[in-house]
């Protein structure tokens, strides 16, 4: 379709390089046929991007074989020990991770010696059944080994044309994509924008001084960052304002954004429209957003329940449905916090090596603790898993944080549970200051106590330089927790 509206339109730019629409149209046709020559049943990518995901997503799609973008950033053992759970797949690799993935697979081709191939290689061009098997991702498994996600051609589709019109990027639109290859919201952002018709600018490694340049260079109209990134632009923007005239849309997604920083992006930028982009890999990526005109509702807001709107993730997209469900599996009203349940064409809820999870209505389990407002506004409180038992009453580390995060002296926090012999757990906020601060145990204590119910309050707080977070920006409680148990462990830095 995007070939048809216009091969001649520049689709991929990388490192000063360029790419049409019908460029890579052709690059993929003969990237098929260098897959099918290594007899290869699966694709796996270790690198940083560029044009090597476009390229190796639709060469795959037409050798009528999966494509697995994997995360860079591991160590050697842990690539092999994924590459080694794919079926028979020609391993590509950018040139610094060759030595990583060594002889794994069929062996590993440079990303160069790829696109080299293509260029000469017999097409190949299969058309896939919707419900084959197009990108298979890993999830990070922070906390277990992690799951291979299956995502079919009918569920990718689904969710590209349920929520991108087709073609409707203005002649000059371009999107930066600063989010990695192995992340959902990189194979998206793929899709998303090549059937909107918009140019994709790729910056491999984030840098929030080079980000802001390449806005202005490129006249960047849209871009998608994760909460960190967001943050570190947000504190070079105050450091050195500059404008950015060119840039519409600013999205932001991949784990919770604390709410001040919303209200500060909005002050700083309040001519560009964010948007908070909810989804899940299992998901197809986006299935709730929160627009533009909800984030500028909400900040103005005088009514309580349309003003905490900022801090939700807004309402479902097209297609899909939303539920949250007590443990029992009872349906929830409004407001009420249970688990979030999401069912449409673009969710898959397959693993490989597990097979589907959805229940016998179509139903995925997102493991998310949620609830949804009389307007359809969905609220995230964390993971079903990082819920704390203390004295057996359920307490969502996210309704703490949500709190605790508007005082001003805090810039981050993270609520985690840890095991005491007499509650079971007890609640320990890890807070980093807001700058120079020097704020007290018992002052955040206070702040919260006299905002949530007493059961709620932190049993004790622990100062960290900074929160761990993996290449994603979600932030890592395993290490949170580590880090916390070792600061308990120093008196000087207990609470009282």
């Amino acid at each position: 379709m995007a070939v048809s509206a216009n091969p001649d339109r520049a689709t991929v730019a990388w490192d000063g390089n360029e790419l049409t629409t019908g460029g890579l149209s052709d690059l993929a046709d003969g990237g098929a046929g260098v897959i099918a020559n290594a007899g290869a049943r699966h694709v796996a990518y270790v690198g940083t991007g560029g044009a090597m995901l476009p390229t190796l997503m639709f060469s795959a799609a037409r050798a009528g074989v999966p494509v697995t973008p994997l995360n860079y950033r591991l160590s050697a053992t842990d690539l092999r020990k994924l590459i080694d759970r794919l079926p028979q797949p020609l391993v590509v690799a950018d040139a610094p991770y060759l030595e990583a993935v060594g002889r794994a697979g069929n062996g590993a081709v440079s990303s160069q010696v790829f696109l080299r191939n293509a260029l000469t290689a017999d097409p190949v061009n299969v058309f896939a059944e919707p419900e084959q098997v197009a990108v298979v991702l890993f999830t990070s498994g922070t906390t277990s080994r992690p799951k291979a996600v299956e995502l079919t051609h009918a569920n990718l589709t689904n969710y590209i044309t349920q929520t991108v019109e087709f073609g409707s990027a203005g002649t000059d639109d371009a999107a930066l994509v600063c989010v990695p290859p192995y992340h959902i919201a990189g194979v998206s952002a793929v899709l998303s924008n090549l059937y909107a018709g918009r140019r994709m600018v790729y910056l491999p490694r984030f840098d929030a001084e080079q980000w802001i340049g390449l806005i202005s260079e490129q006249k960047i109209t849209n871009a998608t960052v994760v909460p960190t990134m967001l943050d570190r632009i947000i504190e070079a923007l105050e450091a050195r304002p500059v404008q950015l005239p060119s840039l519409k849309t600013l999205a932001y997604g991949g784990s919770r954004v604390p709410v001040p920083l919303v209200r500060r992006a909005l002050k700083l930028l309040p001519e560009v429209g964010f948007v908070n982009a909810y989804g899940l890999t299992e998901t197809s990526s986006t299935i709730a957003v929160l627009t533009p005109d909800d984030h500028r509702q909400a900040v103005r807001a005088n009514d309580i329940g349309v003003g905490r709107r900022l801090g939700s993730v807004g309402r479902a997209v097209p297609g899909i449905e939303l539920q949250i469900r007590d443990e029992r599996g009872a349906v929830l009203p409004p407001d009420a916090i249970g688990e979030l349940w999401v069912r449409g064409p673009q969710v898959s809820g397959r693993y490989a090596e597990i097979g589907s999870i959805l229940d016998t209505e179509g139903w995925f389990p997102t493991r998310d603790v949620a609830s949804m407002d009389e307007a359809g506004y969905l609220f995230i409180g964390g993971r079903s898993d990082d819920t704390i038992i203390r004295g057996g009453e359920n307490i969502a580390p996210g309704e703490i944080e949500d709190v605790l995060v508007e005082h001003p002296d805090v810039r981050q926090c993270t609520v985690v549970g840890v095991d005491d012999p007499s509650w079971g757990q007890i609640i320990v906020a890890a807070v980093v200051p807001e700058g120079d601060t020097n704020p007290s145990p018992e002052s955040l204590r206070d702040y919260v106590r006299a905002r949530l119910r007493g059961s709620r309050t932190p049993d004790q707080v622990v100062f960290l330089d900074e929160l761990p977070a993996n290449a994603s920006g979600k932030v890592v409680r395993r290490e949170v927790e580590a880090s916390v148990r070792t600061a308990l462990e120093e008196p000087r830095r207990q609470s009282p």
